[in-house]
Protein backbone atom coordinates (compact mmCIF):
# COMPACT_ATOMS: atom_id res chain seq x y z
CA UNK A 1 0.00 0.00 0.00
CA UNK A 2 2.77 2.50 1.18
CA UNK A 3 4.63 1.85 -2.60
CA UNK A 4 1.11 2.67 -4.83
CA UNK A 5 1.25 5.42 -2.35
CA UNK A 6 4.71 6.95 -3.05
CA UNK A 7 4.07 6.22 -6.66
CA UNK A 8 0.91 7.82 -6.91
CA UNK A 9 2.44 11.14 -5.13
CA UNK A 10 5.12 11.00 -7.90
CA UNK A 11 3.86 13.68 -10.03
CA UNK A 12 2.64 15.90 -7.05
CA UNK A 13 6.25 16.08 -5.94
CA UNK A 14 7.57 16.96 -9.35
CA UNK A 15 5.16 20.11 -9.58
CA UNK A 16 6.13 21.17 -5.99
CA UNK A 17 9.77 20.90 -7.13
CA UNK A 18 9.00 23.03 -10.19
CA UNK A 19 7.22 25.24 -8.40
CA UNK A 20 10.01 25.76 -5.99
CA UNK A 21 12.47 26.13 -8.15
CA UNK A 22 10.55 28.54 -10.10
CA UNK A 23 9.99 30.64 -6.68
CA UNK A 24 13.94 30.93 -6.33
CA UNK A 25 15.72 33.74 -6.64
CA UNK A 26 17.94 34.17 -10.25
CA UNK A 27 20.97 33.15 -8.61
CA UNK A 28 19.72 29.88 -7.74
CA UNK A 29 18.06 28.67 -10.78
CA UNK A 30 20.39 27.04 -13.47
CA UNK A 31 21.00 28.63 -16.61
CA UNK A 32 19.94 25.82 -18.81
CA UNK A 33 18.77 22.04 -19.05
CA UNK A 34 20.35 19.28 -20.29
CA UNK A 35 19.11 18.92 -24.10
CA UNK A 36 19.30 15.94 -26.68
CA UNK A 37 21.34 16.47 -29.50
CA UNK A 38 18.49 17.82 -32.23
CA UNK A 39 17.83 20.99 -29.84
CA UNK A 40 19.84 23.91 -28.39
CA UNK A 41 20.15 25.04 -24.69
CA UNK A 42 18.48 28.24 -24.61
CA UNK A 43 16.39 30.87 -21.84
CA UNK A 44 13.15 31.93 -22.77
CA UNK A 45 11.29 35.10 -21.91
CA UNK A 46 7.74 35.41 -21.15
CA UNK A 47 6.11 38.73 -20.61
CA UNK A 48 2.83 39.29 -19.67
CA UNK A 49 1.17 42.28 -20.84
CA UNK A 50 -2.70 43.41 -19.22
CA UNK A 51 -4.55 45.50 -21.84
CA UNK A 52 -6.86 47.45 -18.75
CA UNK A 53 -6.71 50.40 -17.11
CA UNK A 54 -9.41 50.57 -14.00
CA UNK A 55 -12.11 47.75 -15.26
CA UNK A 56 -11.88 49.15 -19.39
CA UNK A 57 -9.91 48.10 -22.18
CA UNK A 58 -6.70 50.72 -22.45
CA UNK A 59 -5.02 49.19 -25.20
CA UNK A 60 -6.40 48.72 -28.42
CA UNK A 61 -5.26 46.46 -31.29
CA UNK A 62 -3.93 49.59 -32.95
CA UNK A 63 -1.94 50.84 -29.56
CA UNK A 64 -1.09 47.38 -29.29
CA UNK A 65 0.71 47.01 -32.88
CA UNK A 66 2.66 49.99 -32.64
CA UNK A 67 4.03 49.51 -28.61
CA UNK A 68 5.28 46.27 -30.34
CA UNK A 69 6.50 47.82 -33.86
CA UNK A 70 8.56 50.69 -31.87
CA UNK A 71 9.54 48.97 -28.81
CA UNK A 72 9.56 45.06 -29.21
CA UNK A 73 11.21 44.15 -32.95
CA UNK A 74 14.05 46.29 -32.60
CA UNK A 75 15.03 44.67 -29.48
CA UNK A 76 14.17 41.30 -30.63
CA UNK A 77 14.50 41.81 -34.72
CA UNK A 78 15.22 37.77 -34.59
CA UNK A 79 11.60 37.07 -33.87
CA UNK A 80 9.44 36.53 -30.87
CA UNK A 81 5.19 35.45 -30.78
CA UNK A 82 2.57 37.26 -29.62
CA UNK A 83 -0.48 35.09 -28.09
CA UNK A 84 -3.83 36.69 -27.19
CA UNK A 85 -4.81 35.84 -23.38
CA UNK A 86 -6.80 36.73 -20.42
CA UNK A 87 -5.05 37.08 -16.81
CA UNK A 88 -6.74 36.50 -13.76
CA UNK A 89 -6.29 37.63 -10.33
CA UNK A 90 -7.30 38.28 -6.98
CA UNK A 91 -7.65 42.30 -6.76
CA UNK A 92 -6.71 42.23 -2.68
CA UNK A 93 -8.67 46.17 -2.49
CA UNK A 94 -11.62 44.63 -3.42
CA UNK A 95 -11.66 41.14 -2.39
CA UNK A 96 -12.54 40.14 -5.75
CA UNK A 97 -11.19 37.73 -8.98
CA UNK A 98 -10.36 39.89 -11.82
CA UNK A 99 -10.18 39.29 -15.27
CA UNK A 100 -8.48 40.97 -18.10
CA UNK A 101 -7.60 40.82 -21.81
CA UNK A 102 -4.11 40.72 -22.12
CA UNK A 103 -1.00 39.54 -24.38
CA UNK A 104 1.96 37.32 -23.86
CA UNK A 105 4.80 37.47 -25.58
CA UNK A 106 7.39 34.62 -25.61
CA UNK A 107 11.16 35.08 -26.89
CA UNK A 108 14.16 32.90 -26.94
CA UNK A 109 16.41 34.75 -25.76
CA UNK A 110 19.53 35.01 -28.16
CA UNK A 111 22.16 35.06 -25.54
CA UNK A 112 23.07 38.27 -25.06
CA UNK A 113 24.48 39.98 -22.14
CA UNK A 114 22.32 42.44 -22.36
CA UNK A 115 18.90 40.45 -22.66
CA UNK A 116 17.67 41.10 -19.41
CA UNK A 117 18.12 45.01 -19.92
CA UNK A 118 16.33 44.78 -23.46
CA UNK A 119 13.25 42.79 -21.53
CA UNK A 120 13.38 45.58 -18.70
CA UNK A 121 12.81 48.24 -21.44
CA UNK A 122 10.06 47.12 -22.56
CA UNK A 123 8.40 46.08 -19.35
CA UNK A 124 8.74 50.01 -18.52
CA UNK A 125 7.87 51.51 -21.98
CA UNK A 126 4.88 49.18 -21.53
CA UNK A 127 3.89 50.38 -17.43
CA UNK A 128 5.06 53.93 -18.35
CA UNK A 129 2.93 54.62 -21.70
CA UNK A 130 0.06 52.71 -20.83
CA UNK A 131 -0.41 53.22 -16.89
CA UNK A 132 0.01 49.63 -16.04
CA UNK A 133 1.98 48.95 -12.36
CA UNK A 134 3.43 46.10 -13.61
CA UNK A 135 4.34 43.31 -16.67
CA UNK A 136 4.65 39.81 -15.46
CA UNK A 137 8.29 38.30 -16.35
CA UNK A 138 8.79 34.84 -16.23
CA UNK A 139 12.23 33.10 -17.69
CA UNK A 140 13.18 29.92 -17.35
CA UNK A 141 15.36 27.30 -19.64
CA UNK A 142 14.12 25.21 -22.47
CA UNK A 143 15.58 23.35 -25.02
CA UNK A 144 15.09 24.64 -28.68
CA UNK A 145 14.55 23.92 -32.33
CA UNK A 146 14.10 26.22 -35.64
Amino acid sequence: MMAGMARSFRPLRAAVAGLVLAAAPAGATTDSIPCDASLQARQVAQLLFGRNVEDRIRVSEADWSDFVAREVSPRFPDGFTVIDSTGQWRDARRGSILHEASKLIEIVLPGGGDDRVKIDAIAEAYKRRFEQQSVGLIIGPACVRF
